[in-house]
């Protein structure tokens, strides 16, 4: 049997893992075990992982002890308990001001952010059509865009724009063709926070265009100083837009993959068909245990405040070793300029400092190389407590220095 023969053109076809291509992340993965490799005893200092460094909050886990033992929850959940759809529209009435979602109809749960970008697509592309996708950005709506044969469009989010799309920069053509338009505020990995402005430009430019807005809200919660906003609390956003939140990185359960899909009842209705062709939904007892917290902004809170105070303490060294840095609006993500070169050593892009950093000082960092070149720090990063927080910023701060970093 030829297998190499019969895979599909979306992923490569018959030259599908014939190539000699390696992604960033792989690059990053093969740095890192260089350099543990070769310096043994020296710490990786990893401010490139992009999920919580933290357990979800003990009344989450609580109940999902107890709830794993009742027996009415061991079937499928197929669509979603009645229970977390409720939760969720507490959670967007009191903590984003959304007071007019019907959870029966306009909210339905998804298996974490990933699988809702990947089905929504399956309800609008068609081949030929367009979906706008900000870059830098999370690809996995843009794939799936492309597997079905549609175009993508990518609308680049520029520094001197305050990471925000150029809506008057796009092509009218490309508009008239476009279906979909991913956005995603508080933004991975600039750390842009949506205002009342973007997301009031972003719905008159859906409605002038007939375009929905997905607008993925995963990192919705962590934002500073302002408050969290949703684009459905916006006049013409529930008609325009939907907006998919999750449970990963707001109340760090990022393994327990739950989230939600909000917006018109009849795009929620389109997903929540093609999830129903797709999967059994996620197990009850992850969904009764959310239910116990999500709506609760003190929990939220508290999360928020964690990456607030590390994010601070990270701009103040990253600043005086020669960063151009400073607070993001949201997110737990610092985006930086990249360095020029280090000692006599230059870097063509983002990626060269990155490899450099994680092969000669043992600091992981992701560079982005979309729009200008930048790298991504994360306040993920582990450390034994905070307690030990400003040991692991000083040794960064310190293997910094020595590197010599020219900007």
């Amino acid at each position: 049997m030829n297998v190499q023969s019969l895979f599909a053109e979306r992923i490569g076809g018959a030259r599908f893992g014939l190539g000699n291509e390696i992604y960033k992340f792989e690059k990053i993965k093969r740095a890192k075990a260089a350099a543990r490799a070769a310096r043994p005893d020296v710490e990786m200092l990893d401010f490139g992982v992009g999920e919580p460094d933290q357990m979800a909050p003990p009344v989450i886990r609580r109940v999902l002890k107890k709830a794993v033992d009742d027996p009415a929850n061991r079937g499928y959940a197929d669509n979603g308990i009645r229970e977390f759809k409720v939760a969720a529209a507490e959670y967007m009435r009191r903590i984003f001001g959304v007071s007019d979602l019907d959870p029966d109809a306009e909210i339905n749960h998804s298996i974490g952010s990933k699988p809702a970008l990947a089905m929504l697509p399956l309800c609008f592309i068609n081949p030929g059509d367009v979906a706008l996708v900000t870059a830098p950005g999370y690809p996995v709506l843009a794939t799936h865009t492309r597997y079905l044969g549609g175009e993508v469009v990518k609308v680049p989010l520029r520094a001197e724009n305050g990471f925000y799309p150029d809506l008057d920069a796009i092509d009218p053509d490309v508009a008239r063709r476009a279906k979909l338009f991913y956005v995603n505020y508080p933004n991975n990995p600039t750390g842009a926070a949506p205002t009342e402005e973007l997301f009031d430009r972003l719905i008159a430019f859906a409605e002038r265009h007939n375009i929905l807005i997905v607008q993925d809200a995963a990192y919705a919660t962590l934002v500073y100083g302002r408050k969290p906003l949703s684009i459905l609390s916006r006049p013409g956003g529930k008609e325009t837009a939907v907006e998919l939140h999750s449970m990963s990185k707001s109340y760090n359960m990022t393994g327990w993959r739950l989230g939600f899909v909000a917006g018109a009842a009849r795009v929620v209705q389109a997903y929540a068909e093609v999830k129903d062709n797709i999967d059994s939904g996620q197990f009850k007892a992850i969904q009764v245990a959310a239910c116990a917290g999500i709506s609760d902004s003190a929990l939220s809170e508290k999360i928020r405040r964690h990456y607030e105070r590390r994010l601070k303490k990270m701009v103040a060294a990253l600043q005086r070793v020669g960063f151009q840095a400073r607070m993001p609006g949201g997110t737990f993500y610092l985006y930086v300029p990249a360095p020029k070169g280090a000692g006599s050593l230059a870097f063509a892009n983002a990626e060269e400092a990155s490899q450099h950093l994680i092969r000669e000082h043992s600091i992981s960092t992701v560079p982005w190389d979309d729009v200008g070149g930048f790298l991504r720090f994360s306040a993920t990063f582990e450390s034994r407590g905070a307690w030990d927080d400003d040991r692991v910023i000083a040794e960064l701060e310190a293997r910094l220095r020595r590197a010599a970093l020219r900007f």
